[in-house]
């Protein structure tokens, strides 16, 4: 039994989730862990002066429980209640392969996580994009007025700076405001590829 697994990270509402699922449904015996469902409780999560509650920050999240998940389905991945059907032209050599996509925001600046990493993609927005897309989502607890400008959007630059410095992490970097298709389309071929390796 083999392990592949991928992350998906980057910019907030960049369409991470919409790609993992897509991927989820084309690609065989494959699970998806998101982030979001580590968050701490509204409770936990600091406030700054300006009374912004600081959630794009790694303290705002449950990072070793997050970690402990994945450790936990890369043990026994066929226990994830993950869907086995095999597409109908899958070689018989990927059958005993199994992939989680992680999806998330801040993927890639929790070093715990940096091992277990096969490949690395980070979806990136313009300001006005993003700005734009966020604009349209409903969130609990909802954005206060200068919420994007006064910490979303600064957390990303800054975390994304991070990544870019870092000459020794691998990052494919991804125009979010190409078409699903698009995305789907390359990333799909990407990850076969690793499969492919795998099987070598």
């Amino acid at each position: 039994m083999k392990v592949l697994v991928i992350g998906l990270g980057g910019v907030t509402n960049g369409g991470k989730t919409t790609l993992a699922e897509k991927l989820k449904n084309i690609l065989p015996n494959c699970d998806i862990i998101s982030q979001d469902d580590f968050f701490k409780p509204e409770s936990e999560v600091e406030t700054d002066e300006r009374g912004f509650k600081l959630y794009d920050v790694l303290d705002a999240l449950y990072m070793d429980e997050m970690v402990a998940s994945i450790r936990n389905w890369m043990k026994s991945p066929a226990s994830s209640g993950v869907v086995t059907e095999e597409p109908e032209n899958m070689c018989d050599n990927l059958k005993n392969v199994y992939i989680l996509i992680v999806e998330g925001f801040l993927l890639y600046n929790y070093e715990p996580l940096n091992e277990l990493w096969n490949r690395r993609y980070f979806l990136t927005l313009p300001y006005e994009e993003c700005k734009r897309r966020r604009s349209t989502r409903v969130y609990q607890p909802a954005d206060t007025p200068g919420y994007f400008d006064g910490h979303v959007w600064p957390m990303y630059l800054k975390y994304k700076n991070e990544l870019e410095e870092n000459a020794s992490m691998q990052v494919d970097y991804l125009d979010g405001t190409k078409s699903q298709e698009e995305l789907l389309s390359y990333v799909y071929s990407d990850i076969i590829q690793e499969l492919n390796k795998l099987r070598e």
